[in-house]
């Protein structure tokens, strides 16, 4: 188990997430596809991780994958994610995780039309976003 700087009890984090939050960001669940308020979202800004606030990607990496979930190119920063294998659901893939809190944010697939090849397919549940005024 890996030690992140923002922990909380799992009964803190029931407390302080709406349930879908606590579904998809601590339970590894995942948000109906064309479902959630950032796949077809494309304001200036940064979106930030629901559960500790940590700044993970910026508008100018965001793309419309059409996969029905928000996709990005690239982290604003590599240390403020992980990766893990996941190899649930009878698939091999790539989970992506805040690294402050260790929330569950999505995959990333090598599959993006970018010059960095990444389609981080992230839930909008795990994402909170801010405007450069705010």
């Amino acid at each position: 188990m890996t030690n992140y700087k923002k922990q909380k009890s799992d009964q803190e984090w029931q407390q302080q997430l709406t349930p879908d939050e606590y579904y998809v960001c601590r339970q590894k669940g995942t948000e109906r596809p064309h479902s959630g308020q950032y796949d077809q979202h494309f304001d200036n800004g940064v979106y930030h991780c629901t559960c500790c606030g940590e700044a993970l990607f910026g508008s100018e990496s965001k793309f419309d994958a059409g996969c029905g979930w928000p996709s990005f190119d690239a982290p604003l920063q590599s240390d403020n994610i992980a990766e893990n294998r996941d190899s649930s659901h009878g698939m091999i893939r790539t989970e992506v995780v805040c690294n402050s809190c260790g929330a569950h944010l999505g995959h990333v697939f090598p599959d993006g039309p970018t010059a960095t090849g990444q389609r981080y397919c992230i839930n909008s549940v795990a994402l909170g976003f801010s405007t450069p005024e705010e």
